[in-house]
């Protein structure tokens, strides 16, 4: 057997690749762009070939700057975002898009056209009590009533819908299927966002379909009767995979995962398992997820779960968070006079200005500016995606200094998001320390200001990509190269590095805080006032 292992974690813009050492050690990291398409508001749309090919792409890349053999590569795994891909029944990308976009197959998790949908299908019934008591747009249900309804051409075709790590495993393996004929599933999507049972092997939930009108989709998208365990293998290699992505025949192709708890599974690498109660995975990208586990079952209003075997096994996973983070930091960039392309080297360019200047006149630089985040609705602690979002105290000011305060606060209105969120968990006055991974960890401004705005330690890691480690663990004991969790978490232990809290900038986020709540309330009463006749 190999000694490498591929992690491969899909993005709302980008794929990235990651080579791993069976004891963890990252030996390259390569990144390949995707297109987001928005055709109309509250419509984001992908090309899932466009997807697969920026795979080949980083996974190639990856392997060539690891210099490995590609035939020593024990396992690959992949992550994604929880967008939908539909296929007809030979496997042909089917459109998705009511702009009539006939190469757009994909909807990405952010769409949020399924709005009424979602509503509709959050009836009494122990299912939707598992996703804290109403359905999201960005789950796969209210979507997939979306197109039946919709695009109705569409759906007479289908006879393929993916989450998208799971679109990824079938293009891998070939289309593997079980006893039955349905295409092998990962219970971390089936689970999370398809409403199957919550510990593996979960059944598929055919009642529940059918109450919300979908009782064709078990046959309609190839569902299997039961999920499949995550640290479970999908099959190997197909020798189409093989030739694309360049890897040897005996690799084994682990269950897909959803992002967000790929990211908790690395993060917490090295970590006590039976302190986990005292922790929570902050994966902080384009969007937010907090992620807990524990050893009981756990449900709560706004919160998605528990889903026991996820992300860890043996452990109930619960999340919350934020569907605009860092898509709403892009906003701010792009829609400002001195923005423009959201780029990396901007956003740095960005951070590296607020520092100075917080440097300079402290964490209340940008006041009197504050801001509601919730530019694209809300998941928690209240689960609303018509949820709308609130500048106060705008001038003006077109400067790119006026740019860096409005980020600034807007960071800081995250953040304050954030602690509430922590807050509202069953376990959050439990929580001691956040473990944090994602584009928001990636200058060292953000996880101080989580801190001191949550008043928790922050925990990062040193010299690797969590979300793709969390991939590479999945991976490898897919493949058998670990005997259990434990033994795969204890081998792959990244260095990392304590932000604590500081007691001035944390008395000062009390005030922040408190505003950020007030400008709750006064959203509420506004929109009461809207709803009265003119």
């Amino acid at each position: 057997m190999g000694e490498f292992i591929v992690a491969v974690d899909v993005g709302t813009a980008s794929v990235r690749a990651g080579v791993f050492t069976a004891d963890g050690r990252q030996l390259a990291r390569a990144v390949s762009p995707t297109r987001v398409l928005q055709p109309q508001a509250g419509h984001y749309e992908q090309v899932s070939n466009e997807i697969w090919q920026a795979v080949i792409d980083s996974v190639r890349d990856a392997v060539r700057e690891a210099q490995i053999d590609p035939a020593d590569v024990a396992a690959i795994g992949f992550d994604a975002t929880c967008s939908l891909v539909v296929r007809d029944g030979e496997g042909n990308p089917l459109p998705v898009s009511a702009a009539g976009a006939a190469h757009a197959d994909t909807m990405l998790w952010m769409d949020h056209r399924a709005n009424a949908e979602a509503e509709e299908c959050s009836i009494g019934d122990p299912l939707v009590t598992r996703f804290g008591g109403k359905l999201s747009p960005e789950m796969q249900l209210p979507k997939l009533l979306w197109l039946k309804r919709h695009l109705p051409e569409t759906w007479a075709r289908m006879g393929l819908a993916f989450d998208l790590c799971d679109y990824l495993t079938w293009r891998a393996t070939g289309g593997v299927t079980d006893a039955n004929g349905s295409n092998s599933r990962s219970h971390s999507s089936l689970s999370s966002k398809w409403g199957y049972e919550p510990a593996a092997p979960g059944a598929r939930p055919d009642d529940f379909y059918a109450r919300i009108g979908l009782a064709d989709l078990a046959a309609k998208a190839c569902l299997p009767a039961q999920s499949r365990a995550p640290f479970e293998p999908a099959g190997r290699l197909s020798h189409t995979a093989r030739q694309e992505l360049g890897l040897g025949p005996d690799c084994v192709v682990a269950s897909g995962l959803i992002d967000g708890y790929a990211g908790a599974i690395g993060v917490f690498c090295g970590a006590d398992l039976r302190t986990l109660e005292r922790k929570a995975a902050l994966v902080a990208g384009t969007s937010t997820c907090v992620v807990t586990f524990t050893g009981q079952e756990f449900n709560h209003p706004g919160c998605w779960g528990g889903f026991r075997d996820a992300g860890l096994p043996g452990l109930w996973l619960m999340e919350a968070g934020q569907s605009a983070s860092g898509a709403l930091l892009d906003h701010i960039i792009r829609t400002h006079p001195q923005g423009g392309a959201p780029t990396r080297e901007k956003h740095l360019q960005l951070l590296d200005h607020i520092a100075a200047r917080v440097g300079e006149v402290g964490v209340g630089y940008g006041l009197p500016l504050a801001i509601l985040p919730d530019f694209h609705g809300s998941r928690s602690p209240v689960p609303d995606p018509t949820q709308t979002g609130l500048i106060a105290g705008l001038t003006l000011d077109e400067s790119f200094d006026g740019l860096a305060q409005l980020y600034w606060r807007a960071c800081i209105a995250l953040a304050c998001n954030i602690r509430q969120i922590i807050e509202h968990l069953p376990q959050g006055s439990q929580i001691e320390s956040l473990f944090m991974t994602g584009g928001f960890a990636g200058h060292p401004l953000i996880p101080q200001l989580y801190a001191d705005v949550t008043g928790r330690a922050i925990r990062l890691h040193e010299g690797r990509d969590a979300v793709l480690l969390g991939t590479a663990v999945n991976a490898g004991l897919a493949a058998g190269l670990y005997p259990d969790i434990a033994n795969a978490s204890a081998r792959m232990t990244p260095a990392t590095k304590a932000v604590t809290p500081r007691l001035d900038a944390a008395k000062m986020h009390e005030r922040d805080y408190a505003v950020f709540l007030t400008l709750q309330r006064q959203r509420a009463e506004l929109a009461e006032l809207l709803r009265q006749p003119g």
